[in-house]
């Protein structure tokens, strides 16, 4: 794999308009390298290329959506019933900001 340098780092953040410092492309180019090592890990597993990669758990494509059914609630004066100090059907509370 091909090893970035810091300023081709620092050429592909400005296009992305990621204003980079040299000691964060440094950084970056430290980074790349953890990842390229252990890219090379993954590629010494064997019979890898005949692995069916999965990309996602779950079919997509199935899924059902259980009955809307009605259920009663609890009657809402009995529910404020239980607060300090409302307005209206809104509970309040303490001012938390400035």
């Amino acid at each position: 794999m091909k090893e970035f340098t810091e300023e081709e780092i620092i050429a592909y953040a400005d296009k992305l308009l990621i204003g980079l410092s040299k000691e964060e492309s440094s950084s970056i180019k430290e980074e790349f390298k953890f990842i390229d090592k252990n890219i090379d890990k993954i590629n010494e597993i064997p019979n890898l290329s005949s692995i069916t990669p999965a990309t996602s758990p779950f079919n997509l494509y199935e899924g059902t959506l259980r009955e809307d059914i009605a259920e009663d609630s609890i009657n809402i004066d009995d529910l404020l019933r239980n607060t300090g100090e409302t307005d209206g059907r809104e509970v309040k509370v303490p001012k938390v900001v400035e």
